[in-house]
């Protein structure tokens, strides 16, 4: 550290901070990893270092809050190489997703030996600060969420509606055994409720942190995926990736809302996320649930994937997601509602699944034999930037999305913005500078990408985590800094 006034000034940016009206150019002062001073005309002089910011937009760093490291590769190795994609896109603050079971840590069992392993896993291999929603698999799990709160700071939750009847990447036989449960145990709408009544009685004893609490829910309804899935195949008549959205239709998704916004209601549970909606029909049944349930505090998000991807874009079975790509139609439908303000945040579903994992070797086009997920979390921000000023949306409500939505939800209290006291994690972006997207140039482990050959319109130069250089000018800067963040962080 300096012993100047300042460790870092940033002179000349243009200032984007969430929930104001207008972008104002100025510098930012950093001491001590936080935010120290933000305003016109800072000296130089009070700094130790002072960085040239070129009038480039200065966004808070980003909170991806939806992505998932170890999914198909060793944690150990994902955290290193999809954490330098994230700060490659901006990202300062990854939010993972992670459970029992197959994929992931391959292990079943208690949280309270699960979860500490999965911390040892991670811990300096993060290029960019980290935590995880956990997924409460069985019963024992859900009478673990108050000690996952208690001891290690662990408030977000998650429900995958479709899993006790459903594979993760189609159809499937009994589940017991891919989600490492017992016999006895049932993955079912009862076992949401419970979890449910459980975060309820968390919420109660933790008063202090309830309002950061939440549960969050992949909505998708097996039974109409499985009949869907198999009219599809029988009549063949559709292939890759409108074949997929067909057999897991929009109102799969509609139908899980519903049930689990009633759900939500019995159990008296406040705080549901409602997790990458994929169109018109599960935004409109979104809408409709805050509606019928006004005291739930309902928070809705999508992906950078459905709002830049379509089933006629040229990347074909690389681009399997669940929830499925949707038609134009609905690529448009949920522009309007971002533009609206009816969605919350925007994030990657950043699930890095490479080559030889994605596709079957024989019949690499066959959409229902490939795997699900793809990464992204490095074209967030640059993808939000360039689709969202075509539509008019402000730099503003973009930092509100990507940065201060998520990070107040999800108990990031000092993330999110750019303000004295708050970590000083901070994106310069290049708003003019176009480019193609090619998946050669990620620091992700992937090697493609389904946004190949987009063309953007904003590229990020440089990414600050609590004041250090972690990314610059195409490179990953400096060893692994990310730190473990227990929320309320």
């Amino acid at each position: 550290m300096s012993d100047k006034e300042f460790d870092l000034l940033v002179k000349d940016v243009r200032v984007v901070r969430p929930n104001k009206n207008a972008v104002d150019t100025g510098d930012i002062a950093i001491k001590g990893g936080k935010f120290a001073a933000v305003g016109p005309d800072i000296a130089a002089d009070r700094a130790g270092q002072v960085v040239d910011g070129k009038q480039r937009l200065a966004f808070p760093g980003v909170c991806d809050a939806h992505m998932h490291c170890g999914i198909y590769s060793p944690l150990a190795e994902d955290a290193v190489t999809e954490s330098k994609a994230a700060a490659m896109g901006g990202v300062t603050s990854s939010l993972n997703y992670m459970r029992t079971g197959q994929y992931y840590m391959n292990k079943g069992g208690p949280y309270e030996t699960f979860f500490p392993e999965v911390l040892e896993v991670s811990d300096g291999r993060f290029h960019v600060d980290y935590c995880y929603h956990l997924a409460p698999m069985n019963k024992e799990h859900i009478d673990e969420m108050e000690l996952l709160i208690d001891k290690f700071g662990v408030t977000s939750f998650k429900i995958f509606m479709f899993y006790g009847s459903y594979g993760l990447h189609g159809r499937s036989g009994s589940q017991n055994d891919f989600l490492m449960i017992g016999e006895d145990e049932r993955y079912d709408y009862a076992h949401f409720e419970f979890v449910m009544r459980g975060l309820q009685r968390a919420m109660q004893r933790f008063p202090d942190k309830a309002e950061q609490i939440s549960l969050s829910l992949h909505c998708e309804t097996a039974e109409i995926m499985r009949a869907y899935t198999k009219i599809v195949e029988e009549e063949g008549k559709l292939t890759g990736l409108k074949a997929y959205s067909a057999a897991r239709p929009p109102h799969s998704e509609g139908l899980a809302i519903f049930i689990a916004s009633y759900l939500a209601n019995e159990t008296e549970l406040p705080n549901i996320n409602l997790l990458h909606l994929s169109g018109r029909k599960a935004v409109t049944a979104a809408l409709q649930m805050a509606q019928v349930f006004p005291h739930i505090n309902f928070r809705r998000e999508v992906t950078i994937g459905h709002l830049v991807l379509t089933v006629d874009s040229p990347c074909g079975v690389h681009a399997k997601v669940n929830p499925p790509i949707r038609e134009r139609a609905d690529v448009d439908y949920l522009w309007e509602q971002v533009l609206a303000g009816n969605i919350d945040w925007v994030v990657s579903d950043h699930a890095c699944c490479k080559e030889e994992f994605k596709v079957d070797n024989k019949r690499p086009d066959e959409i229902f034999l490939a795997k699900s997920g793809f990464g992204g979390t490095e074209y967030l921000l640059p993808a939000l930037v360039t689709e969202g000023t075509k539509r008019g949306m402000t730099f503003n409500q973009m930092a509100e999305l990507t940065s201060y939505n998520p990070a107040r939800r999800y108990g990031l209290n000092q993330k999110g913005d750019i303000d004295v006291g708050l970590d000083a994690d901070l994106v310069l972006i290049d708003p003019n500078d176009s480019y193609v997207v090619r998946a050669a140039e990620s620091e992700s482990s992937q090697g493609y990408t389904p946004f190949e050959g987009v063309e953007l319109s904003a590229r990020v130069t440089s990414t600050f985590l609590r004041g250090e250089v972690v990314y610059q000018d195409g490179a990953v800067v400096g060893p692994a800094r990310g730190r473990y963040m227990a929320r309320p962080y």
